[in-house]
């Protein structure tokens, strides 16, 4: 099927938006984010369509299950979006030349954004909201894994757009096909921007196969290195909350690093995993500072592929280092440039850390659960670049702008 027709439809849209007010797109967010909530059973009964057709051990089953609770943080989450101001229309700079021109830079929005996604139905709301705040129509596509789960949804919008009288091509689903993937990544004319949600291999893909710019997000190799002047009491419940909290995000825990002074206290720093079923893959130093004191079917010694590794599950490897620039050596060898963070009362080793780690979040002292677009106060996100050109870490609504020139003269030629 030649989806040509479906894009010039999506771009003709995307004009129309050029031309809404921000009161009017704030109350169809609201309208959104209330018929999110009164659809929840609708929405429910095909998520469960999706669930029944994906094994529960599979580390994509928990992002891919949507709850009444999920329901109403993703409603709660669009009427933050409404509450931020016009992402449009800034004025980015502003000079005016000797011979009079006024020479300003303005953001605007890109036009149409294509996102392609995985077992991720809460995206397509998130994706939806932000793209009509700043002004942006989006192509979305989802994979088949939720299709019933993303299908329910979009007809839930496109049922407030028409009440609203929008154009309802400022939002489409496509089919959940290798083609329709390959169109939308060659749809040059029509897409401005694609940007792919998902794991390595869908990152790498997109990278390798489209003609259309692309911000990479997703994959998270998120490491924590507790130093020798860490303190174990912080460092006990931080453990344990970036690795615990929720498995099957990007910015869950996935490689603890110890300093060698502190593996006497390895065995408290990750005290509260067993409760959880923390699988470990402890490096010799770790596994022998463990062995007898943590629960032996949940402690194996780790390999090769330990390191490096995105779990997206209750499993976690763990480095021993014997200096503070071994420790940045190995993250600068395994992490993903995702988030990356320091357990330290040293104020100059987290000064260094903070400059010396290439990532697009760098904590101190606190959890990598943090790096979530609604906990940076930007209503919610379209995903996690880790790339630097454009977009780094949570991109929201500033992210899905560009800018553009306005030159204003009085008559002024240029010799």
């Amino acid at each position: 099927m030649d989806l040509t027709p479906v894009f010039k439809k999506v771009l003709a849209a995307s004009k129309t938006l050029n031309v809404l007010k921000l009161d009017v797109i704030n109350e169809v967010l609201l309208m959104v984010s209330d018929a999110a909530v009164k659809n929840s059973e609708y929405i429910l009964e095909e998520n469960k369509k999706d669930l029944v057709r994906m094994d529960i051990s599979d580390p994509k089953y928990d992002r891919l299950m949507l709850t009444e609770d999920r329901i109403h943080g993703i409603a709660s989450d669009i009427m933050n979006i409404t509450r931020l101001p016009d992402p449009l229309g800034r004025i980015l700079s502003r000079n005016e030349r000797p011979n009079g021109l006024v020479v300003s830079k303005i953001s605007v929005p890109f036009g149409v954004v294509g996102v392609i996604y995985e077992a991720r139905p809460n995206v397509t709301f998130d994706v939806f909201s932000l793209s009509l705040k700043s002004g942006n129509a989006c192509i979305l596509k989802g994979g088949s894994d939720a299709i019933y789960s993303n299908t329910a949804i979009v007809k839930v919008i496109k049922n407030v757009l028409k009440k609203a009288g929008i154009d309802q091509n400022i939002i489409t689903l496509l089919p959940a096909g290798r083609d329709e993937t390959a169109q939308l990544l060659n749809a040059r004319g029509y897409v401005d921007l694609i940007i792919p949600r998902g794991g390595h291999e869908l990152i790498d893909f997109v990278r390798k196969n489209s003609s259309i710019p692309a911000i990479e997000t997703g994959a998270g190799v998120c490491n924590t290195y507790f130093d020798e002047y860490g303190d174990k009491e912080k460092g006990r419940i931080i453990i344990n909350n970036a690795k615990t909290r929720r498995v099957s995000v990007c910015n869950a825990l996935d490689c603890l690093i110890i300093h060698d002074k502190r593996l006497k206290d390895l065995d408290y720093l990750t005290g509260l995993c067993p409760e959880s079923n923390v699988l470990i893959y402890a490096d010799k130093k770790a596994f022998k500072a463990l062995n007898g004191k943590y629960p032996a079917e949940l402690l194996k010694e780790a390999d090769n592929d330990s390191f490096g590794t995105e779990f997206l599950s209750y499993k976690m490897a763990i480095k021993t280092v014997v200096s503070f620039e071994e420790a940045i050596s190995h993250i600068d060898k395994y992490g993903s440039k995702h988030s990356e963070a320091i357990i330290s009362e040293n104020p100059e080793r987290i000064r260094l850390f903070f400059r010396l780690v290439d990532a697009s979040s760098v904590y101190s002292n606190t959890s990598t659960a943090f790096t979530d677009g609604a906990e940076f106060g930007l209503g919610a996100e379209i995903g996690i670049s880790t790339q630097k050109l454009h977009a780094r870490g949570p991109m929201a609504l500033e992210e899905l702008t560009t800018y553009k020139w306005i030159i204003s003269g009085d008559g002024q030629v240029r010799k």
